[in-house]
């Protein structure tokens, strides 16, 4: 629908083309004439449309009107939801030279100037620009209304927003305060973190690790979580191993001074759902995590601030830094694919796929040209794909027929000094393999003797390699002499199923212990 605007010195009409009807509005009695032409232009956001407009004469004395002379104008714009609509105006006395105050009824008021330089953009996806006024030598300008990234507007108009553009807008907006949310409540207030080197360790560090005798005497007991314990570790930076880190089913993962205090540092929870899986960095600053929400977070130790996050597209049962890269780790869960992910970009690098439903574990090889998974693929009479060898670079199966008995392997360890690795399996025994190539199982020995039954139950050796560790479903610590592959000792440590045990890397045995009812334990 086209509108005509008529500016000139008897009354104006305005007419509605197609309806015949005619549309008067208030003027002052002190109308000083104006030598213009006729505007007009078709009110449509068709993009196949070019606006027009005749060159309106701005005359010398214009700028000489008295302060209670007006001029008379009459605006068109588009209404509240963006439909086509007249607006009853009334003019008020003249405050500048260079514009006219307009009051519109139930609109606020706002100023019209001739050059049009104040006047504000109402689309906010559109830009306003000024060169579309051409300026002549004789005070005349043209105005061009160029359409979708162009349009001259006015000040104190409610412009129409589109309803997608509405919904991004919100939902950037919603998206940035619940980032802004989460990193500020990530770490709950506890003590300070401490970087200082503790008494105990001091003594031992720079000195070559002695052998590793049976841990008897109970230390501390920490029991602060509200949730089951799934895994503890020390952090590997030796200067800093005072500190232990816990994972839990209460949505959060903790850092406790395990060494001097036994005192919690800092609660940290910035998952949503169960923390299945968490791994200090080679640095010791940075936290690696990943649970039942789907969500990878890396999070800043002293801080509690994300630095990489990320939402993944299944449920993380595992997480394993690279050996030699500490930018890129590799991430499994109930998923049939595991990930490796680069931290300096947030996004995947490869992809390993194979024909299973869930990634147990991920052990990386020597020099981290290879690593393992085990799944949960299990055939009528063998574990079929049960444990896989990959080649990192290429995401190329290198073997799938490693272990054939009908067993899943809750867990995977890598032995200290010795080409070897340990599989934990739900048939009550570890079983002993070759880290190298076509990684035969050794039949000679069998760790067996304590009991799994479906907990993922984790196993580790100690730093010198000579003893090692299990939990097992009845609360018992197993210590198996690595050699002989004979049960040295058995610790009754705690109530209920102890899935995590793990011997400090520094302290000569001093063991961390925790179960499915929350408590964890430091031995000595």
């Amino acid at each position: 629908m086209s509108i005509f605007i008529w500016l000139g010195g008897v009354q104006p009409k305005i007419v509605t083309r197609g309806t015949g009807r005619e549309l008067n509005y208030c003027t002052s009695p002190y109308l000083t004439r104006m030598n213009s032409s006729l505007v007009a232009y078709d009110d449509s956001d068709s993009d196949t449309e070019t606006g027009k407009a005749e060159n309106l004469n701005l005359s010398s004395r214009e700028t000489r009107l008295a302060s209670s002379a007006v001029n008379p104008i009459q605006f068109f714009a588009p209404g509240g939801l963006g439909t086509k609509s007249t607006y009853k105006m009334q003019t008020v006395e003249n405050t500048a030279s260079t514009g006219t105050n307009i009051i519109c009824e139930g609109t606020p008021a706002y100023k019209v100037q001739a050059n049009n330089r104040d006047l504000a953009a109402v689309y906010p996806w559109k830009e306003y620009s000024n060169q579309a006024e051409t300026l002549s030598g004789n005070g005349s300008f043209s105005q061009k209304r160029v359409h979708q990234d162009k349009v001259i507007t006015i000040k104190g108009i409610r412009p129409y927003i589109p309803r997608r553009l509405r919904q991004e807008k919100t939902s950037k907006i919603y998206e940035k305060k619940e980032s802004e949310e989460q990193r500020e409540s990530c770490a709950i207030p506890g003590e300070q973190i401490s970087t200082e080197v503790s008494e105990l360790i001091k003594p031992y560090l720079g000195s070559k690790y002695k052998s590793t005798e049976i841990p008897r005497n109970l230390v501390f007991q920490m029991s602060k979580h509200s949730g089951p314990v799934n895994k503890v570790q020390w952090c590997p930076v030796q200067g800093w191993s005072h500190m232990l880190l816990s994972t839990s089913m209460d949505k959060t993962f903790k850092i406790w001074n395990a060494v001097d205090t036994g005192c919690c540092l800092k609660t940290y929870s910035c998952h949503s759902c169960a923390v299945r899986t968490a791994q200090w960095s080679s640095c010791g600053r940075r936290i690696l995590s990943g649970g039942f929400d789907s969500v990878l977070h890396l999070t800043d130790v002293e801080t509690g601030t994300q630095v990489f996050s990320s939402k993944n597209e299944f449920r993380i049962s595992t997480l394993k830094f690279h050996l030699s890269d500490p930018n890129i780790f590799i991430c499994g869960g109930f998923s049939p694919e595991v990930k490796a992910w680069d931290i300096r970009n947030c996004k995947v690098i490869k992809v390993y796929k194979a024909a299973v439903q869930q990634t147990l574990d991920v052990l990386f090889l020597p020099e981290g040209k290879e690593f393992l998974t085990s799944t949960d693929a299990v055939s009528r009479d063998s574990a079929d794909r049960t444990i896989i060898a990959w080649d990192f670079d290429s995401a190329a199966k290198i073997s799938n027929q490693i272990f054939h008995e009908r067993y899943t392997c809750p867990s995977l360890t890598l032995h200290p000094r010795e080409p070897a690795f340990v599989a934990q399996t739900n048939g009550n025994y570890m079983a002993l393999f070759s880290t190298q190539r076509p990684y035969r199982i050794n039949k000679k020995k069998r760790y067996e003797g304590h009991k799994v039954e479906g907990f993922a139950v984790g196993c580790e050796f100690s730093p010198d390699g000579t003893l090692l560790v299990t939990g097992s479903s009845e609360g018992k610590i197993f210590f198996y002499n690595y050699h002989t592959a004979r049960i040295i000792h058995t610790l009754s440590a705690h109530d209920q199923a102890c899935v995590s045990a793990t011997f400090h890397p520094v302290l000569p045995s001093l063991l961390a212990t925790c179960d499915w009812a929350g408590d964890i334990k430091i031995w000595q």
